[in-house]
């Protein structure tokens, strides 16, 4: 999958180093596969949530964290839409972001 705008990730790590290892870990696990359906991702992290409009909510470092993007299968595309804290997340309207 191509992951369009690691920078989003890279900035986040910074103002949170916690999250670096566990950012790189799923970068890396990302970058390698070739999804072509939900049900791809769910055997490899299988606590993500599915959402609307071709979305799915990570739990990065144990909870810890959320990262929701966009996944666009026929492209091989994985688009980062949000990556922030529980509170974060918990302002924003995930399936529209």
């Amino acid at each position: 999958m191509h992951i369009i705008k690691r920078k989003t990730l890279m900035e986040f790590w910074q103002k949170h180093p916690d999250s670096k290892q566990a950012i790189r870990t799923w970068y890396a696990v990302v970058n390698k596969a070739k999804w072509q359906e939900p049900s791809e991702i769910k055997k490899i992290f299988g606590t993500s949530d599915f959402l609307r409009n071709n979305r799915v909510c990570f739990n990065i470092k144990g909870n810890s964290y959320r990262l929701v993007v966009k996944v666009i299968y026929e492209l091989q595309r994985v688009y980062i839409r949000f990556i922030g804290t529980h509170t974060e997340y918990d302002k924003i309207d995930a399936n529209n972001i």
